[in-house]
């Protein structure tokens, strides 16, 4: 798979070197920004996989940059690059929530791995959020069966297994999840 990437300094030289060690590489530089207004513009368009993002941009600065890409899920990671490695921006960074953090100057033997290991970051972070988003449906469907189920309990004087059964067979005979059929209950019993 060819990764996406957005890549965002203010220096033409850098962006112009990454470009040539990441298209070397084998990834897709997708769009290339000068200013922190820019790169999310390219985000927005592109959404890629990752976004390398300098600290100190004109407009909106990488920090705040990251901070919004991971807001609107604009990429899948983010990593930023700095002439800084001072304790405040690391710490800023771990704040914005991104993926890597690589200290110019830029060489192919730092970029690489680093963005290797973001990307994967990125990854693992995005199968977990669907993860949780998958059990919160789930969850929210067993609420729903339960309370239909309450409902045909005390309507239809059924136990708690017949009324299981019922929207069970009903969710069946209409080929519709029983998360549906609860749904539909829960609009009649109401």
């Amino acid at each position: 798979m060819t990764y996406k990437i957005v890549i965002a300094d203010d220096e033409p030289i850098t962006r112009l070197n990454m470009y040539e060690i990441l298209m070397g590489a084998g990834y897709d530089v997708v769009g290339e920004a000068g200013d922190g207004f820019d790169a999310l513009d390219l985000c927005r368009e592109h959404h890629p996989d990752l976004a390398v993002l300098d600290i100190k941009m004109p407009l909106i600065d990488g920090l705040k940059v990251a901070k919004l890409i991971k807001d609107e899920k604009l990429a899948g990671s983010t990593l930023l690059l700095t002439a800084y490695s001072g304790k405040e921006f690391v710490d800023q960074a771990k704040d914005a929530g991104v993926e890597g953090y690589l200290v110019k100057p830029v060489s192919e033997d730092s970029l690489l791995p680093m963005v290797e290991v973001a990307i994967a970051k990125g990854v693992e972070m995005n199968r977990m959020r669907e993860d949780i988003r998958k059990a919160q449906d789930e969850l929210e469907g067993r609420k729903l069966i339960e309370r239909a189920k309450g409902i045909l309990m005390a309507q239809d004087k059924l136990s708690e297994d017949d009324a299981y059964r019922k929207i069970r067979k009903i969710s069946m005979d209409k080929g519709r999840p029983m998360k549906d059929i609860a749904k539909a209950i829960l609009l009649n019993g109401v």
